[in-house]
C-alpha cells in the first residue's frame, strides 16, 4: 500500500540513508592508513531497489558499494578526501531532506483527505 502512495520516495529515503552512513564512515575514516573511500551510485542502487518490488530480485539485494577514485592520493594509501566527502554529504543530506519532505506533504495530504477538510 505504501508503494502506491509514496511511489519511488520510499526506496529513496532507505538508499539515501545508507549513502549517508557509508559517507559518514568516509570522514570517520580519513586519518586510517591504507582505508579506502567509498560510495553508492544513487541511480544505480534506486534501479536495484524497484527491480526488487517488481519482483525482479538481484542477487546482491543491497545497493552496490564502489570505490571512489583519489584525485590525491596520501602517502598511507588512504583515498578520503575530506572537503569531497564533506560535500558529498551534505548534497545526499539536502536530497533526503527534500524527499522527506515531499513524504510528509503526502501524509498531511492524506489526513486531511481523512478528516474531511
Amino acid at each position: 500500500m505504501s508503494e502506491t502512495i509514496f511511489g519511488i520516495h520510499g526506496a529513496a529515503l532507505e538508499l539515501r540513508s545508507q549513502r549517508m552512513r557509508v559517507i559518514a564512515s568516509n570522514i570517520a575514516n580519513a586519518a586510517t592508513p591504507g582505508y579506502k573511500a567509498r560510495d553508492i551510485d544513487f541511480a544505480a542502487g534506486l534501479e536495484t531497489k524497484l527491480a526488487e518490488r517488481s519482483g525482479n530480485p538481484t542477487p546482491s539485494g543491497e545497493p552496490e558499494l564502489t570505490y571512489r577514485r583519489s584525485v590525491m592520493p596520501s602517502l598511507d594509501g588512504n583515498t578520503v578526501e575530506l572537503g569531497r566527502e564533506q560535500i558529498a554529504f551534505a548534497e545526499n543530506a539536502l536530497a533526503y531532506s527534500a524527499t522527506l519532505e515531499f513524504v510528509q506533504g503526502k501524509v498531511n495530504t492524506i489526513t486531511r483527505a481523512l478528516k474531511g477538510e
